[in-house]
């Protein structure tokens, strides 16, 4: 996905001025924390369940295609789209015809996937809500899950299988077409308001929901979104497709006021400002105008962050506009883009978690997707190697 920042003002700040020269500011995790010179503040303690994400668990099945299946399902080479009923027949004629990968996915859950990697210790601080069947590819998730070191908590239900994605790769593009199933059948009543679940989402400090989860419960978000506004935590927030900018634009709009963090990439920045008559095609413009939508918590005021793929990265805070450039990659080194910008979210949620400046949070994110892209699917080498 993208590139990130430096800081923000108001209460979401902490600015320090020990020398003559300004430093990064940080980011409050919660209303509970003192304010501290940054110079004289401790690293912040990691605890297992400080970061939470909930969406839609997939298991991802990958293959390098040619242009013929692409026109024959009628797919973009570089888009995000819910299987219809014309492709149905594609997932098996994906796995007959061309070789295949199959990873844990998801975009929320790729995304803490990636932080808790960044992070490495302690375990579990990265815990994950959302809905799987009861069969062998659901036992896969768990099992995937649970040696990504993530606290995985899935509702399970048996009407449903679990959910797959096809990552259709044509050159440095994705197409990707997800079969929700059984992520569709995520229930807040049946597994979010129970009081074990609720306990752990009250825990975390920062909170990650990638926009497609828009498609499946609302609900769910709004409440997890309202716990982080009234406790003055970080609630963050993707685009994640021009689909869900266009079509389930009337879902995202009720969230927005309680987003603390939005990120997203050029081609859903234009989608999602076309769709709000923001009369601009200048991604920079489109930024300021994002962040500067109503919101509930004026303790913080909202970060935008849009990536650009081998572009700069546009952070707008505030009234201020930073770029950042990306890391610089040989084409050839590119295996799969699919889980770039999954894994920019979760370098970047990594960096949040533990109170880094914003300018290292995109640092991290960076590096994040630059390690993502020169792999198959969203995996990663045992330990990253980021100073």
């Amino acid at each position: 996905m993208t590139a990130f920042h430096k800081v923000i003002a108001t209460c979401s700040v902490r600015t320090a001025m020990a020398s003559d020269e300004p430093k990064a500011k940080k980011l409050k995790l919660s209303e509970d924390e003192k304010t501290e010179s940054p110079s004289k503040k401790a690293a912040v303690k990691l605890r297992p369940n400080l970061l939470f994400g909930m969406g839609n668990p997939l298991l991802d099945i990958s293959a390098v295609v040619d242009k013929d299946f692409l026109d024959k399902y009628s797919l973009k080479p570089n888009d995000q789209i819910l299987a219809e009923d014309k492709h149905k027949a594609l997932f098996d004629e994906l796995v007959k015809k061309f070789k295949v990968e199959y990873h844990a996915g998801g975009a929320t859950q790729n995304s803490i996937k990636i932080a808790q990697w960044m992070i490495q210790e302690p375990h579990s601080v990265g815990t994950f809500f959302g809905c799987i069947g009861k069969d062998k590819f659901g036992e896969i998730l768990k099992q995937k899950a649970e040696e990504a070191h993530v606290d995985a908590h899935y509702y399970e239900q048996d009407e449903e299988p679990t959910g797959t994605c096809a990552a259709c790769i044509t050159g440095d593009n994705r197409s990707l077409v997800a079969n929700l199933a059984a992520a569709n059948c995520y229930k807040k009543d049946k597994h979010l308001d129970l009081d074990e679940n609720w306990e752990l989402v009250e825990k975390a400090k920062v909170y990650y929901i990638a926009g497609f989860f828009l498609t499946v419960s609302l609900e769910s978000i709004l409440k997890v979104a309202k716990h982080a506004s009234e406790k003055n935590k970080l609630f963050c927030m993707n685009l994640s497709a021009p689909f869900i900018c266009q079509f389930f634009k009337d879902n995202l709009m009720q969230v927005m006021p309680y987003i603390d963090v939005l990120f997203g990439n050029e081609t859903e920045a234009s989608a999602f400002a076309k769709e709000q008559d923001f009369e601009t095609k200048d991604i920079k413009e489109i930024a300021k105008k994002a962040q500067a939508l109503p919101k509930v918590n004026a303790k913080r005021q909202r970060i935008v962050v849009f990536t650009q793929g081998k572009d700069e990265t546009i952070m707008a805070l505030s009234d201020k506009i930073e770029t950042f450039p990306v890391l610089k990659i040989d084409p050839k080194d590119i295996v799969d883009t699919n889980g770039a910008g999954d894994a920019f979210v979760g370098g970047f949620l990594s960096g949040l978690v533990q109170e880094k400046p914003l300018e290292q949070c995109v640092r991290a994110a960076h590096y994040s997707a630059n390690v993502i892209i020169r792999r198959a699917g969203c995996t990663f080498p045992e330990k990253p190697d980021f100073k």
